[in-house]
Formats: C-alpha cells, sequence, structure tokens
C-alpha cells in the first residue's frame, strides 16, 4: 500500500513539473481578445453578418463521430493492431485543420508535424459553417481509416447524413454549405493520404524470434514468428520529430538472486496474485480491454476521451485542440514503446515465475496470470506509456484537478469469483488518477512488473511533454 501512495505522489509531482508549459495555450483560447472574425462575408452576395468563429459552436458533431467510431473499435472482426493512437491521432488533426481557420489565435500544424501536407485554403471573403466542415472531415477520415470492419461505411454515411440534414437547414445557405463541406473533405483528404506514407515497414518480412535465452520474451504459444504489424511498429514515422528520442528508461539487470532488483520486481507479481482483492481484480479487469467484447490494444482511450469531453463539455475550438493534441501524443507514445519493447526484449513474468519462482514440470500447474499476458515482451508497459501520454497531453488543456468518470465498460457482465457483476465506473479526480489506476492493474493482472509501469509512464510523459514543447497549436 506505501507502495502504492509513494507510486501515486510520484506521479502528481511530475504531472506538476510537467503542466506549465501548455497551460497558457487553453487560457488564451478562453480569455482571447481577439473576437474579430477570420473573414467579412461580401455584403453583395446577399449574405448578411460576419463569419462566427468556430469557438461559438458545440462540440456535438465530435461527440457524435466518437459515437460512430467506439461501437466499430469494440469487439471488432478483425485486428487493428496497435492502431487506435494512430487512428486518433490522423482524425484529430483533420478535425483540428478543418476549423482552425475559425479560430484567430491558432495555426495550422503544417510544418510542425512530420512530412505533413500544406493544408487546403479557405476562400477569402467567404463564410463557412465550422460544424459542417468537421462533420465532412471525420465522415472522410473514419471512413478510410476504419476499413478493418465491414460495418464502417453504412455508419459513416448514416451519420454524415444525418447531420448535413441538421445543418443545412441550420445555415439556410447553399453556397455555405457546400463549401463548407467540400473544404472538410479536402482536409480530410490530404490528411489521410498523408497517413499513408507512415508505416515503411508494412512490406518488411515478419520477425522471426529465434534466442530463447532466460531474460529475454518469448511467446507463450512458442510460435516465434512475429507480424510486421507487432515487430516494426516502433519503425513508424512520429507524429513529431525527436518526440521519442531520450525518453527511454532502462530495465533491471537480469538475476536469479532473490534480492536482486530483477528478482523482487517479478516476487511482487507472485506475491500479489495469490491473494488478489475483489477490487483488485476489479481493476485488472476493467484496463484488460480484451479483443472480445472489449476495446484492444488501448482504443479505450478513445472511449475516455469521448466520456471526457460529454462531461467538461468545451466549445468546437477546444474539443479539436484537445483532439489533435492528445491524438498525437497517443500515437507517438505508441510507437515510442513499441520501440523499446523490441529493443530491450525483456521477458514477462509468466516466464520468470514459472522458470525460477515456481517452477514446475507438469503445464496444468503452472502459473497463471489473472489475465491474459499481451502477445509481445515486457518492459516498458503499453497502457502505462499511453496513460502517461494521454494524462500528460489532457492536463496541459483542461488543468490538474478535473473531475470525471470512466464508465467505458458499465453495463459489461464479468465474474470476478462471486458471480455475475456489473463492471460500473470509476470516477477520478484528475487525468493522472486515471494514468495510475491504468498502470497499477497491470501489476494486479500479472502482466506487468511494477518496474515495466513506472517506467513507461515515465515514458509516456516524456513523450507528450516533447510533443508540447516542439509543437505550437497557437500564433
Amino acid at each position: 500500500m506505501k507502495q502504492k501512495i509513494v507510486y501515486a505522489i510520484l506521479l502528481v509531482a511530475i504531472a506538476s513539473l510537467f503542466n506549465l508549459s501548455c497551460k497558457k495555450e487553453i487560457k488564451q483560447s478562453n480569455e482571447s481578445k481577439a473576437e474579430h472574425p477570420a473573414a467579412t462575408i461580401d455584403r453583395s452576395t446577399g449574405t448578411n453578418g460576419h463569419l462566427q468563429q468556430t469557438k461559438t459552436y458545440s462540440s456535438d458533431v465530435v461527440k457524435k463521430w466518437l459515437g460512430v467510431q467506439l461501437p466499430l473499435l469494440y469487439s471488432p472482426p478483425a485486428s487493428y493492431g496497435v492502431n487506435p493512437g494512430r487512428y486518433m491521432a490522423y482524425c484529430g488533426v483533420a478535425l483540428y485543420e478543418a476549423v482552425m481557420p475559425g479560430m484567430p489565435s491558432y495555426q495550422s500544424l503544417y510544418g510542425q508535424l512530420q512530412d505533413m501536407p500544406e493544408m487546403p485554403k479557405t476562400e477569402s471573403g467567404k463564410a463557412y459553417h465550422w460544424p459542417t466542415c468537421a462533420n465532412a472531415a471525420l465522415a472522410e477520415m473514419t471512413r478510410r481509416l476504419f476499413t478493418f470492419t465491414p460495418a464502417t461505411n453504412a455508419a459513416v454515411q448514416q451519420q454524415e447524413d444525418e447531420l448535413n440534414g441538421i445543418y443545412e437547414k441550420e445555415i439556410s445557405d447553399a453556397s455555405i454549405f457546400e463549401r463548407s463541406k467540400s473544404f472538410g473533405k479536402a482536409v480530410a483528404e490530404k490528411i489521410f493520404n498523408w497517413s499513408t506514407t507512415d508505416h515503411p515497414w508494412s512490406s518488411w518480412q515478419p520477425l522471426v524470434l529465434t534466442d530463447h535465452s532466460p531474460g529475454l520474451w518469448w511467446p507463450e504459444n512458442n510460435n516465434p514468428l512475429m507480424p510486421n504489424g507487432l515487430a516494426y511498429w516502433g519503425n513508424t514515422r512520429t507524429m513529431v520529430a525527436g518526440s521519442i528520442e531520450k525518453v527511454t528508461s532502462q530495465p533491471y539487470t537480469y538475476s536469479e538472486v532473490p534480492n536482486s532488483p530483477y528478482y523482487k520486481d517479478f516476487q511482487e507479481v507472485y506475491d500479489i496474485s495469490a491473494s488478489l482483492t475483489h477490487e483488485q481484480k476489479r481493476l485488472a479487469k476493467y484496463f484488460d480491454d480484451p479483443a472480445v467484447n472489449g476495446y484492444p490494444a488501448g482504443s479505450s482511450y478513445i472511449s475516455v476521451f469521448k466520456q471526457i469531453i460529454e462531461q467538461v463539455n468545451p466549445a468546437l475550438d477546444v474539443t479539436a485542440f484537445a483532439y489533435a493534441k492528445t491524438g498525437i501524443s497517443l500515437m507517438d507514445a505508441t510507437i515510442g514503446s513499441m520501440k523499446a519493447k523490441f529493443f530491450f526484449m525483456q521477458e514477462r513474468p509468466f516466464q520468470f515465475i514459472r522458470r525460477v519462482i515456481a517452477p514446475s514440470n507438469d503445464p496444468a500447474t503452472w502459473w497463471k496470470p489473472f489475465i491474459p499476458t499481451p502477445p509481445y515482451s515486457d518492459f516498458p508497459a503499453n497502457h502505462a506509456t499511453f496513460s502517461g501520454a494521454f494524462a500528460y497531453a489532457l492536463t496541459t488543456i483542461f488543468g490538474d484537478h478535473v473531475s470525471f468518470t470512466n464508465s467505458t465498460y458499465k453495463g459489461k457482465m464479468v465474474n470476478l469469483g462471486n458471480g455475475p457483476e456489473d463492471m460500473g465506473s470509476y470516477t477520478f479526480n484528475s487525468f493522472y488518477e486515471l494514468a495510475n489506476a491504468i498502470a497499477i492493474s497491470r501489476v494486479y493482472g500479472g502482466i506487468h512488473t511494477r518496474h515495466a509501469i513506472e517506467e513507461g509512464t515515465k515514458q509516456g510523459i516524456k513523450t507528450a511533454k516533447n510533443i508540447d514543447n516542439k509543437v505550437k497549436f497557437l500564433k
């Protein structure tokens, strides 16, 4: 318990140090004196008044599209690998660029993100309806990225048509409506085409593991063939150049000596597994994110983001900013974590425990973790890295003390030993509190050591901080 408290205090301390650089962005957005429109409408066209800024609109269009994406991501018919952070990044950037011309204090990310193309321009002196632009952009991005399920096209078309019908009536000007649709789609096409160039490894051969030495990871199913989409994910182009440089810590040196840091790290996992409490089991299951009846590979962060936007309820400008910044941070954290995993290749708890701590020649008596072990190495912990970056990005936007409830798996029934029960919800008082819960859940689940989660969280925070220092959304 003392270790958990110390770890939570450490996270808060790190958060406080890292949170200073970007808080001014959201403050300036909220307190900006730049009330002038991005363009003045020509009265000779018969359209009166000024162009409304993005901040005058609600974020309902974003909530709607996240609501379309989540059922597609849940329990997918085909694996989408570790793509969720990538989906969020490209959708977020497309949304941001589609509505940014209506945000006078903000600037394009062109020239700041790696190889990002220059964006289409709005027509000078012409009005745009920013929710329509957002609808067109998110429809196109969802249609083009979410190709892992046949349900995508119908879901996208239905939502796009529904919102277009609402916005066309709201605007009451066919030229503004069509111009806004065209602009949003043009932005999305540029962003999607850019996204297709970020994974040069897609044509590489699968990795074949050959080293079965003690201390090195080996698949539980004994299949040494690793798909290129896992083995080489760390070679994916980061959104921000240098974001994953100098962020990775070192795993402990391998040792079978009982008092060594390495041994004690795995011993703790074994000891905890022997007396898991009901709440520890629930937490482990909640953030297990299985491929069947769950949000696998980090897609649950998109669910959490949607709930935060619904509960905090920022305007469209802040939502677009948050979507882009959080997505970029999550994508690059994913790349950095996978790169480190396949560099260190540290064994998982089940390997060391079965071989050293509780050896047995009978597979029926082998030690088993509480939740299934993912098919790649231990260090650093993916979800700890993801959640650290996710928490840092959101904290720089919304602040240190934001209370929110995560109900991602509310209504899902699970048996933790006392019969079926609803997994329910968790309420957190900060984004770092969420990160702490996600990280420690992996130790309770028996799939990561404490060192892997603590250093993973630090790596995620450092990655997001690098992005914060390099990418400027405000002019």
